[in-house]
C-alpha cells in the first residue's frame, strides 16, 4: 500500500458516450498518486474495449470483468484489487472537478482517521435539470457547506454516491461494499454513520452530476422508493429507535403505509397518526389513524414523520418545537 494513493472504483455498464469525459476528468486530476479500477458489468456496447484503450495509455487504469451481476458485485470486484490508502468510487458517466481528489486527500490527512470526506455536486444535462433536481442539489449542498449531513440522514441520501472518499481502515471497519443492499449508496452512507464518523465540511463544487433518462438511479427497480424506505427503517429500528418508548409514525400516504406495514410485520406497536379528517377514525392494516393531537398523551414518544408536503413539514417541525421535542432524538423525518 502506497502511503497518500487513492484507489477509485468505477463499475460502468454501456456508458461508452460518456467514459471519455469521465476518464479525461481523472486523468487531468492535480492529484496523480491514483489508482483507477474500473469493473465491467456485462456491458454490450463498446465501454469494456474504450476502458481498455486508456489503460493501455496509462497504468494507473486497470480494468476488471465483473464476477457477478451489479453494482454490488462490481464495486466488490474492484475493491478486491485495490490497494490505496485511501478509497473513493466515481460513476462512469460524471465528471470530476480538476482538484477533486487534491481537496480530499488534503481534508484527509489534516483530520486523520473517522472523518469522510465529501464535495459539493453540481447536477447537469442535455435537457436541463428539474426543478426536483435542484432542489435536491440545494439541500444536500446545505449540508455539505457545514458538513451537518447526518442530520437529515433519514429523508434522503445525505452523501453522494460518487463524491466522497475515506481512509482504508474506516472503508474496512463499516464492511465497505460487503453487505448486499440495495440502493448500496444510501446503506453505505448509514454504515458510515452507524460507526461515529464525521464528515468535513466542504465549500467548493468538486463533481458533475449527469442526469439522463437512461441513468441507472432513473430505471432499475433497486432505486424505488420502496427499496429507500426499507432502508431507512432498517436502520432506524437499529440505531435510533429506543423500545422503552413509545413509537409513532405520522402521515398515511405511501410512505406512511410503507412504514406501518414494517412495523407491523416486526410486530412492533405503534400509535398511527394523522391529519386528514378523512382518514381520521379509519383502520388501515388493522390499525387506527388518530388525530395528531394524541402526542400530547403519550409519555415521551419516538416519531417517525411521512408527511412529505413542504409547509406541512414546517408546521410539524414548529408543533414538535412547542412540544420541547428534538429532530433525531424525539422526531425523524422520512421524507
Amino acid at each position: 500500500m502506497q502511503n497518500g494513493k487513492v484507489s477509485i472504483i468505477i463499475p460502468f455498464k454501456n456508458t461508452v458516450h460518456y467514459l471519455p469525459e469521465c476518464l479525461d476528468s481523472i486523468v487531468n486530476q492535480s492529484y496523480t498518486d491514483w489508482e483507477v479500477l474500473a469493473v465491467n458489468d456485462n456491458s454490450t456496447d463498446e465501454s469494456y474495449e474504450l476502458l481498455t484503450s486508456y489503460s493501455n495509455k496509462d497504468e494507473r487504469i486497470k480494468v476488471f470483468q465483473n464476477k457477478g451481476s451489479g453494482i454490488i458485485h462490481a464495486l466488490q470486484t474492484g475493491y478486491a484489487k485495490s490497494n490505496g490508502a485511501f478509497v473513493t468510487r466515481m460513476d462512469s458517466d460524471d465528471i470530476m472537478r480538476p482538484n477533486r481528489l487534491e481537496v480530499m486527500v488534503n481534508s484527509l490527512h489534516k483530520t486523520g482517521p473517522g472523518y469522510i470526506a465529501v464535495g459539493q455536486v453540481k447536477y447537469f444535462s442535455h435537457r436541463g435539470i428539474s426543478n426536483g433536481y435542484e432542489r435536491y442539489e440545494e439541500w444536500l449542498n446545505g449540508l455539505t457547506s457545514t458538513g451537518n449531513n447526518f442530520d437529515e440522514i433519514y429523508k434522503e441520501c445525505v452523501i453522494p454516491s460518487p463524491c466522497w472518499m475515506v481512509h482504508r481502515e474506516d472503508f474496512e471497519k463499516c464492511e465497505g461494499f460487503k453487505p448486499q443492499r440495495y440502493p448500496e449508496d444510501y446503506d453505505l452512507t448509514f454504515r458510515f454513520y452507524e460507526q461515529g464518523f464525521k464528515i468535513i465540511p466542504c465549500d467548493p463544487v468538486l463533481h458533475m452530476w449527469r442526469d439522463y433518462d437512461t441513468r441507472t438511479s432513473r430505471t432499475h427497480e433497486h432505486y424505488a422508493q420502496n427499496y429507500f424506505l426499507d432502508i431507512k427503517l432498517h436502520y432506524f429500528l437499529k440505531l435510533n429507535h429506543d423500545l422503552t418508548r413509545p413509537l409513532v409514525v405520522w402521515g398515511a400516504g405511501f410512505k406512511g403505509k410503507k412504514i406501518a406495514k414494517g412495523l407491523k410485520k416486526q410486530g412492533l406497536e405503534f400509535v398511527w397518526l394523522c391529519d386528514n379528517p378523512k382518514k381520521i377514525g379509519k383502520s388501515i392494516y388493522g390499525k387506527e389513524l388518530v388525530h395528531f393531537e394524541a402526542l400530547q398523551n403519550l409519555d415521551n414518544p419516538q416519531s417517525i414523520i411521512t408527511v412529505a408536503n413542504e409547509n406541512a413539514q414546517k408546521e410539524i417541525r414548529r408543533y414538535f418545537s412547542e412540544l420541547e421535542q428534538s429532530p433525531m432524538q424525539d422526531y425523524f423525518f422520512f421524507c
